[in-house]
């Protein structure tokens, strides 16, 4: 059992100043507010006390592009170009490397629950590996190692891409993407179910994805949909991030991304879709009605161009919201929240569509049950002992409201992260060492 003693903290009903937390077994046991005085034997958190943030959708190779991609401007295509040169390098020794770096880096953010949107399956020839999960499980120690919780997103990818004409092939790259079939893919990723060959570790939670409608054939859709349920796993899906998308899905279905997931039985209160920025009314209305939640990724989406997205109306309609840090641009959950608000502000031409109390639940609460961990992302009694203090007296900090502080706070103002119960971060430091060497040497090994 342990005690903190926290000076603000978010709770449900908004900030709560001295606040006492009891642990127990990796969960609250007690939460009591206004102890104006810290027990001796309590551990004290500065500033304002936040839940685990939870980053519903990450890309952890592509951190090796950060700021490695502008120097031609470019398209969201020509990017993709760089990003498949990583993919094709990466092995189960390296990508742990880099991913148990990335990971580090999110700890230190705060976060302490990531979606991983994991297609790098197979050997560059596209054979698998003697252990055909090796990647995978190569992301789940990594997790382990930086001392948080993952949703492995496993990933089916069938296809290098959709015109009017039909699916191509997969080529380069991408051939280590692919399992053939929908079926085959299955197979491979319930040797990580319980009960398979390769189950999963306490920290670590399966999922499943459909890349996107361009990378599947209509008819295996349903496939991975029903295995998705059949299993009870969370299904993330890529969604319009690009008006491309749109224009060959209707150009050769003749219906949009949205309704051919609708069409496969894909929508639901277990999928998250993945960016929806160019949506139609008819596409707002299905997801919002099936309750699918969406994961909006404002820093990435404005890095490679792709637009705003209609996330109030998506809200409006019944759609949950979430956040991820995707590309990792940058792995700031409290800076992607607050991108959000502002792409609105500058869309709509008015301020607070989003309040900040909804921000903060989009970045914990919503994430983690996004992920399939509906019982983290709150600081009450049962839940998961998460905890990431946040200072209140940086140059980005000093002067606000805490209840207003996902409005100014960054990365770089966490100081202590507890996942589990469990010290991750204490006055700024990882368990690790610094996340920047870790990165700097995973980096340089690619």
């Amino acid at each position: 059992m342990t005690r903190y003693w926290l000076e603000h903290a978010w709770l449900r009903d908004g900030v709560v100043n001295a606040v006492l937390v009891e642990e127990r077994d990796g969960r609250f046991a007690e939460v009591v507010p206004n102890v104006r005085i810290a027990p001796p034997d309590a551990i004290v958190l500065r500033g304002l006390v936040l839940p685990g943030l939870a980053n519903a959708h990450s890309h952890a190779f592509h951190r090796a592009l950060r700021r490695r991609t502008h120097g031609d401007g470019g398209t969201f295509w020509t990017w993709r170009e760089r990003m498949y040169a990583i993919a094709g390098r990466l092995t189960p020794d390296s990508y742990r490397q880099l991913a148990t770096a990335v990971y580090a880096e999110m700890a230190a953010a705060g976060i302490s629950c990531v979606g991983e949107f994991h297609y790098l399956h197979h050997q560059p020839d596209g054979q698998p590996y003697a252990e055909p999960n090796a990647m995978g499980l190569a992301l789940v120690e990594a997790a382990a190692a930086a001392g948080i919780r993952v949703t492995l997103l496993d990933t089916c990818y069938l296809a290098g891409g959709l015109n009017s004409e039909g699916h191509l092939a997969l080529d380069g790259p991408q051939i280590r993407f692919g399992d053939g079939t929908a079926t085959a893919w299955q197979t491979r990723v319930e040797r990580m179910a319980p009960g398979g060959a390769t189950p999963l570790d306490g920290h670590a939670r399966l999922g499943a994805a459909i890349h996107s409608v361009r990378a599947i054939p209509r008819d295996q859709l349903p496939v991975v949909a029903a295995a998705a349920g059949r299993n009870a796993l969370p299904l993330h899906v890529h969604l319009s991030e690009q008006p491309a998308e749109n224009e060959a899905t209707i150009g050769h279905y003749g219906h949009t991304p949205t309704e051919l997931l609708a069409s496969a039985d894909a929508l639901g209160p277990h999928t998250t879709a993945v960016h929806a920025i160019h949506l139609s009314e008819r596409d707002i209305d299905l997801l919002g009605s099936s309750r699918t939640a969406i994961c909006a990724c404002p820093i990435t989406e404005s890095d490679l161009a792709d637009g705003i997205g209609p996330f109030p109306a998506l809200q409006r309609a019944g759609s949950p919201l979430c956040l991820g840090s995707d590309q990792h641009v940058e792995i700031d959950l409290l800076g992607e929240a607050r991108r959000l608000e502002q792409h609105e502000r500058l869309a709509s031409g008015r301020r607070g569509t989003f309040a900040p109390d909804d921000l903060l639940r989009f970045a914990t609460e919503a994430g983690h049950h996004a992920l399939g961990w509906a019982d983290a992302g709150r600081i009450e009694p049962g839940a998961r002992a998460d905890l990431a203090a946040i200072d209140l007296a940086s140059v980005r900090t000093a002067g606000a409201e805490p209840a207003q502080i996902v409005m100014c706070a960054a990365a770089a103002d966490v100081t202590d992260v507890i996942i589990d119960g469990r010290p991750v971060v204490r006055d700024r430091q990882h368990r690790l060492g610094d996340p920047g060497r870790l990165l700097a040497e995973a980096i340089g090994a690619l």
